[in-house]
């Protein structure tokens, strides 16, 4: 299948790069996905980050190069991107539980963690209701926050709280265009950072034609199409639809992510839903 195609192809080009600086926004365009969301699919496909995947893939062949050859440890260290011999030691010592000293001695056990490779198969899952959006050009204004991938689905609904607190809605109110589509409190979800460290830009936001007021800062969209994935019910029921679009609709449905990012919809309580926005395009 042609998703699991572009998949095993970034893998592969993460496996030639792996003594090297890794470019992830070539990973990302190899998988056909902007950084943001390889940096947020692939621990929803894998159970790992992908800056933890490529360590562990790195200290599997760094554990074969000790066993098979005289090759120092400061110069192992330096060869797979470590800047000091102790930083490499202590990653060393994490996964394969002993030191790069002890791995060359006979009966030394040591893990080896594969290549990851991708295969789509259908299993039963339910249904994913969905509606294809194109929206002209618009743009939002509001407060950004740095959020760590990880801890992202328990960091965002805090930060939502604190916002109701400093009175961040009531200038939304100033501002919003209440009779756009995309009427609501929007989490946009911007900026992956890949390489560098597992955040995101995440910003609290509404649709507006107005110049942003001090404090708050404009992201312009460009028209775009966009797939539309309704929630019941609270946050939690936006981050499934996170984990049901990266493992199952993305897949099966034809369509590659785009360049994009992506937009939570949160709706007034009465009306008992929120929705996820991402923008996409034909494969």
């Amino acid at each position: 299948m042609e998703w699991a195609n572009r998949m095993n192809q970034a893998m592969a080009y993460i496996e030639s790069h792996l003594m090297e600086d890794i470019d992830y926004a070539e990973v990302a365009k190899i998988a056909c996905c902007s950084v943001y969301h390889l940096q947020r699919m692939f621990p929803f496909l894998t159970d790992v980050t992908l800056s933890e995947y490529v360590r562990r893939r790195r200290l599997t062949l760094a554990a074969v190069e000790l066993q098979n050859s005289d090759i120092k440890v400061i110069d192992l260290a330096l060869k797979y991107g470590y800047e000091s011999p102790e930083a490499f030691t202590r990653s060393f010592q994490q996964m394969h539980g002993t030191a790069p000293s002890s791995a060359r001695k006979a009966g030394t056990m040591l893990k080896a963690y594969p290549p990851f490779s991708f295969q789509f198969s259908m299993n039963g899952v339910a249904e994913m209701n969905y509606r294809l959006e194109t929206l002209p050009a618009f743009s939002v204004i509001g407060a950004n926050k740095r959020v760590h991938t990880a801890n992202a689905f328990a960091t965002v609904p805090g930060m939502w709280a604190a916002a109701a607190g400093e009175g961040l809605f009531e200038q939304f109110w100033q501002i919003w265009s209440s009779d756009h589509p995309l009427r609501g409190i929007l989490g946009v979800c911007a900026d992956g950072d890949h390489g560098k460290n597992e955040e995101f830009t995440y910003i609290m936001s509404v649709v507006s034609g107005h110049l942003p007021p001090d404090g708050l800062s404009k992201r312009d969209f460009p028209a775009a199409t966009w797939a539309v994935f309704e929630a019941a019910g609270g946050p939690e029921g936006i981050a499934e639809l996170w984990k049901r679009l990266y493992t199952e609709w993305v897949p099966a449905s034809g369509y590659a992510l785009a360049y994009l990012p992506a937009i939570e919809r949160y709706l007034p309580p009465e009306e008992n839903k929120n929705e996820l926005w991402v923008a996409v395009v034909k494969a």
